[in-house]
């Protein structure tokens, strides 16, 4: 039997599991009438998504300030599945970013503005991430009740192939080298006009989070970059034009002032989060 820690609703709890380690666990039913501090009932459960350092700790609480339980519980179980099936790993921050992506999406299809998005196919370079994608798409269907697009998958994937690998041990997060790329982005948005409100706090708030875990990636190969990078400089070029613009000066400051050569898919998460935060419509 384990300890509740905090109760989310009737149907998971956030549990402490021994060894200073928690654990988010479902089961239908299973924090009916319990409360911190209750002992989880074993018989009940359903899944466990393990929060295996620090950081997914902390992520975790980041998450359920705006982030509805479910959303949370289906992006933990997207990325247990693909630990499970592909032994794949992602950095911590994958958790925030693609429950981010998943309560936005969500939004506008509820709210009937969905649109198909324009990342290009990138199957035939990374199976394991758009297999992961695929499943992430029944995972939203089955806990969400939502039946996005086949297209979808194509955002989901780009998740994962930004985030693969291993969580840095303690203190080795390269907080200088991260410091410097805030400090050029943050310049950038400045000259554009681009600041900080209360309307794009979470937005500001996400693109920082992935400018802190960029000097993390940067020794890591980009695979297929010659193949992708023409493809969709050009369809995200005609659709976001601002945006684009916005995220190639970003994009180009960065490979001029850093050692490493930054893989063509950070340009493309640039333009992502570029457009959320000056809501640019998409252009015919």
């Amino acid at each position: 039997m384990v300890d509740i820690l905090q109760v989310f609703n009737n149907n998971s709890v956030l549990a402490d599991i021994g060894d200073h380690r928690q654990a988010i666990i479902k089961g239908n039913g299973i924090a009916f009438n319990k409360h911190k501090g209750s002992k989880v009932n074993t018989d009940k459960v359903e899944k466990i998504f393990y929060l295996n350092t620090k950081g997914s700790q902390e992520n975790l609480y980041f998450l359920l300030k705006d982030i509805p339980i479910d959303v949370v519980t289906t992006t933990y179980e997207i990325i247990d599945y693909g630990y499970k099936k592909f032994n794949y790993s992602v950095l911590d921050y994958a958790y925030i970013t693609l429950s981010d992506h998943i309560l936005e999406s969500t939004k506008r299809f509820n709210g009937g503005t969905y649109q198909e998005n324009l990342i290009p196919d990138m199957a035939a370079q990374y199976p394991e991430e758009y297999a992961i994608a695929e499943h992430a798409l029944e995972v939203i269907h089955n806990n969400l009740g939502i039946r996005f697009p086949a297209s979808e998958v194509k955002a989901i994937a780009l998740h994962f192939i930004n985030s693969k690998g291993e969580e840095p041990q303690e203190g080795q997060m390269k907080q200088a080298e991260s410091k410097d790329i805030n400090e050029i982005v943050k310049n950038i948005l400045n000259d554009n006009k681009i600041f900080r409100l209360g309307s794009n706090g979470n937005y500001f708030d996400r693109f920082m989070i992935h400018l802190q875990y960029l000097a993390g990636r940067l020794d890591k190969p980009d695979e297929g970059d010659d193949v992708l990078s023409p493809k969709f400089e050009k369809e995200m070029k005609e659709s976001y034009p601002e945006s684009f613009e916005i995220a190639k000066q970003i994009y180009d400051e960065l490979q001029a002032r850093l050692d490493n050569k930054l893989g063509s898919n950070e340009l493309l998460y640039f333009v992502i989060h570029i457009q959320r935060l000056i809501q640019e419509d998409t252009k015919d």
